[in-house]
C-alpha cells in the first residue's frame, strides 16, 4: 500500500468514526441528547432518552464504524502489490485507532465526542475477536450485577489487554505485539474518558442505568419513548 493510500485510509477512518450516530438518531426523533442525562453523545445516553432499541441501534452503528476500517484495511492490503503480511497488523491498527479517535474527538462537534466503548469493541472485534468476546462477556456480567454502564465499560476496557494476552499466549510476541499495545492504549483511553464517572463512583453518586423522562420528542408519550 502506497503512503498516499495509507494516509487516505487513516483519514477516511477518522471521518467515519467522527459521525455521531447517537446524536443524529436523537435529532431524527426531535431530541438533542446533549441536553439530556449525562449530555454524552453516545449510545447509553440515547438509550436513556428514547429507549433501549434506539440505544442498541446507536451501539451497533458505533460498533460497525470501528470494525469497518479494520476490515477494509485488511482487504486493501491483501489486494495490493507487495507483501501484505509484513505491515498488515500495523495498518489495521492505524485504521482502527483513527476511527476510535474520530468518535472520541469528532471534528463536527468541536472534538467533544463519546467515550469510545462501542467503537473500540468494533475495532477490537476485527483485530482480536476472541479477546473481544471475552471482554464483552465480562461487560454483560458486571452490568447485570450492578446495572451501571460505567462500571461495566471500565472493567471490560481494562480487561482487553489481559484478554489479548490470554488468547495469544502460545504465539510469539512479535505476532501480537501490535494488538497488545493497541488494547492497552484503548484501555487507558476508556479509563480516561470515564474520569467523571470514576469521581462519582468514589463519592457514591453514580446512578444505575435508567431512562431519562424529563424531555421527550414532540408528540411522543412517555410510554412510546421508553418502550
Amino acid at each position: 500500500m502506497s503512503p498516499a493510500a495509507e494516509a487516505t485510509l487513516v483519514l477516511g477512518s477518522y471521518f467515519l468514526g467522527s459521525v455521531p450516530f447517537a446524536l443524529l438518531l436523537g435529532k431524527a426523533r426531535g431530541v438533542d441528547i446533549r441536553d439530556l442525562g449525562s449530555g454524552n453523545v453516545g449510545a447509553t445516553n440515547l438509550g436513556r432518552a428514547l429507549g433501549r432499541r434506539w440505544g442498541v441501534a446507536a451501539f451497533l452503528l458505533d460498533f460497525l464504524k470501528g470494525l469497518a476500517p479494520v476490515l477494509l484495511a485488511r482487504w486493501l492490503l491483501h489486494h495490493s502489490d507487495g507483501e501484505p503480511a509484513a505491515r498488515s497488523p500495523w495498518i489495521e491498527l492505524e485504521a482502527g485507532a483513527a476511527s476510535i479517535l474520530g468518535h472520541v474527538f469528532p471534528i463536527w462537534l468541536r472534538f467533544r465526542g463519546g467515550k469510545g466503548v462501542a467503537t473500540t469493541f468494533g475495532g477490537m472485534s476485527g483485530l482480536a475477536p476472541l479477546a473481544t468476546v471475552g471482554a464483552g462477556a465480562l461487560w454483560g456480567v458486571i452490568f447485570k450485577m450492578t446495572r451501571t454502564v460505567s462500571i461495566a465499560s471500565i472493567a471490560a476496557g481494562l480487561s482487553l489487554p489481559i484478554a489479548v494476552w490470554l488468547t495469544h499466549w502460545n504465539q510469539s510476541i512479535d505476532t501480537y505485539l501490535g494488538k497488545l499495545l493497541f488494547a492497552g492504549a484503548v484501555a487507558v483511553l476508556i479509563l480516561a474518558r470515564h474520569h467523571a464517572n470514576l469521581a462519582r463512583l468514589v463519592r457514591g453518586e453514580e446512578l444505575p442505568f435508567r431512562r431519562t423522562r424529563d424531555r421527550l420528542p414532540p408528540g411522543t408519550t412517555t410510554g412510546e419513548a421508553n418502550e
